[in-house]
């Protein structure tokens, strides 16, 4: 049957308890945390939510290709902020800086970390300096796109959550979810968590779009925090990182191919090609395609 738009009160109690207990991050099952139908739906009601017509939303290049076009979808401009290879496509705080103050229109900073499509992470130090800068611009909200979270292979395994840090939680969406951390990808189980003025504006735009996410996926939802273990988890973690370390070993005996960024987390690698088809990534994968049956997807669709 129908639960809440804004999820079972179990499964939202449960989520609480997870980011309090593991990000040090408090939020108030009741009020703050909304569940949807994956988190790419929460990442978009986040945005239409947080900024509107005439509005711009900054984006760090390489990028998720959903951010430009959610930001077109609520009237917002995507601007793209591009990062450097020598800065391991993070943000650099000083480009940050320049580009905010040249886009006072700027609304929303979208910070995907652990990233998509790179596999880059923000260390804490590097975060706390983006939080500098932003507190220059108190007009900005941050939508962190956490969903990579469990998916981190430094040393520490640490991903440090940007609501914890000092003075911003109360402009931090925070989106995540179920179908990397716990490979539940098909059933289409995300969540929200923000301060209440944000999850009540989301719960809202959700009510007259598509009420509550699937009951039978919610139930799910709360097997996953409660019944599995942190060991398993950790298990999948090294699962994971054996297999970008094969990829990784197998890309480095390829003449003229190049990884100038190992990931540190996701489950991503973006190795350079443009020696070949004369930077013409996208025939190259459908020659790939055609050829070996090997399905890639083209760098130039990051941006």
């Amino acid at each position: 049957r129908y639960t809440a738009v804004t999820g079972m009160a179990e499964l939202r109690a449960a989520i609480a308890k997870d980011l309090k207990e593991r990000k040090g991050v408090e939020y108030n099952p009741q009020t703050e945390i909304v569940v949807g139908n994956g988190a790419k739906q929460c990442v978009y009601q986040g945005l239409m939510a947080a900024c509107g017509e005439g509005d711009e939303v900054i984006i760090p290049a390489p990028y998720w290709p959903s951010y430009p076009e959610m930001a077109l979808l609520v009237g917002a401009k995507p601007v793209i902020l591009e990062t450097k290879v020598q800065d391991g496509y993070l943000i650099n705080p000083s480009d940050l800086d320049r580009c905010l103050s040249q886009h006072p229109k700027a609304k929303v900073l979208m910070l995907c970390n652990p990233s998509n499509p790179t596999g880059g992470v923000h260390s804490t130090e590097l975060l706390a300096e983006i939080a500098r800068v932003v507190q220059k611009y108190p007009q900005i909200v941050i939508l962190a796109d956490e969903i990579y979270e469990r998916l981190v292979y430094t040393s520490d395994g640490k991903c440090t959550s940007f609501a914890s840090l000092p003075d911003m939680f109360h402009r931090t969406i925070t989106l995540n979810g179920f179908s990397k951390s716990h490979a539940m990808t098909g059933f289409r189980l995300g969540y929200l968590a923000a301060p209440a003025r944000f999850a009540k504006a989301v719960a809202t735009l959700q009510g007259q779009i598509t009420s509550c996410a699937s009951s039978v996926s919610q139930a799910a939802g709360v097997a996953a925090l409660r019944d599995v273990g942190e060991e398993w988890l950790l298990s999948n973690v090294e699962i994971m990182k054996s297999k970008r370390d094969y990829v990784l070993g197998e890309l480095e005996k390829m003449k003229d191919v190049e990884v100038a960024v190992p990931p540190n987390g996701a489950f991503y690698v973006l190795p350079d090609v443009s020696k070949y088809y004369g930077g013409d990534d996208t025939q190259l994968c459908l020659d790939l395609l055609k050829e070996k049956k090997l399905a890639l997807v083209p760098g130039s669709s990051f941006g």
